[in-house]
């Protein structure tokens, strides 16, 4: 028995009616996908399929929370998914995916889906994902601001904007101090 045996959806034995499918996603799920982008979470997803024109088309609806790591002070956090998606299947005779069609193989006459779950959960972490603003590691957040070094007149805060949120209260980025033995540097080149 596949350890993803549940995930299942046999496509061959649908008529034209719609089927629901109902799942939860935990953390003895995510444990079994063995992926590091996530490792724990709480996720229901429903999937309804049903059959048009040669094709199945399964809608995917994703609520729940996942727990993953804050890129400021790394420790874990709650990211919230909400996440609706459709895919569309097609029997072939092996399995592929073209465009936005997947095809799986006749004989089989079934897809499973546990993949797609966690690929649609993973495509709604945003890129940046952190704690709001105070709720930060305060031990962290100050062993990062000890080693943040900046230039003098740095006007692209892109790079610190990734590491620290404009809004917390821990930072101050107005004021940025230099060795007064580097300000001549950038007058080197504009003399050669």
């Amino acid at each position: 028995m596949s350890k993803f045996e549940q995930y299942n959806v046999v496509l061959k034995d649908l008529n034209n009616e719609a089927r629901l499918y109902e799942y939860e996603l935990d953390n003895v799920y995510f444990k079994k996908i063995d992926s590091p982008e996530v490792q724990k979470g709480n996720v229901s997803a429903k999937v309804t399929v049903q059959q048009k024109q040669g094709l199945y088309e399964l809608q995917f609806v994703i609520d729940g929370s996942v727990i993953i790591p804050c890129d400021r002070c790394l420790d874990d956090m709650v990211q919230p998914i909400s996440y609706k998606e459709k895919l569309q299947v097609k029997f072939g005779d092996k399995f592929s995916e073209e465009d936005e069609i997947v095809i799986v193989p006749e004989s089989e006459g079934a897809i499973n889906i546990a993949w797609f779950l966690y690929e649609f959960i993973v495509l709604n972490i945003p890129i940046k994902h952190v704690h709001p603003s105070g709720e930060c590691n305060k031990t962290m957040t100050s062993k990062l601001r000890k080693h943040i070094s900046r230039q003098k007149d740095d006007d692209d805060d892109e790079g610190l904007a990734l590491v620290l949120d404009d809004d917390d209260d821990d930072f101050s980025t107005d004021e940025v101090q230099t060795d007064p033995r580097w300000d001549g540097l950038p007058n080197i080149t504009e003399n050669n």
